[in-house]
């Protein structure tokens, strides 16, 4: 039999809407950007502490704080990005009785 695999059922075929992919490249992006900013952060935050310079480690106080937020912007993108995904999709062109009725039609004699 042509076009059968052997090994079981084929994987399901997935849709995605290109706003949401668009807004997971987004949110992406901005978790990159964050992430390189983070690692130059946390560079001079040890060249701060291995100077023992007194106003290097002052500083220290102020990156440590900028990553502390750059963190907790990381965190509320991923919190974004989760909930963004669990959304059912929207499909305008289901009736909305459809949906309401949790997916079953109601079917009426002619």
């Amino acid at each position: 039999m042509e076009g059968l695999r052997s090994g079981g059922p084929s994987p399901p075929q997935v849709v995605v809407d290109g706003r949401l992919m668009q807004t997971f490249q987004r949110s992406f992006l901005q978790v990159q950007s964050l992430l390189d900013q983070n690692r130059l952060l946390i560079n001079e935050i040890n060249q701060n502490h291995e100077s023992r310079i007194p106003d290097n480690l002052g500083r220290n106080v102020g990156l440590i704080r900028e990553l502390n937020n750059n963190i907790r912007r990381v965190v509320d993108l991923y919190a974004d990005l989760s909930s963004k995904f669990m959304e059912p999709p929207s499909y305008p062109s289901l009736e909305h009785s459809w949906l309401e009725n949790g997916g079953h039609k109601r079917y009426r004699p002619s």
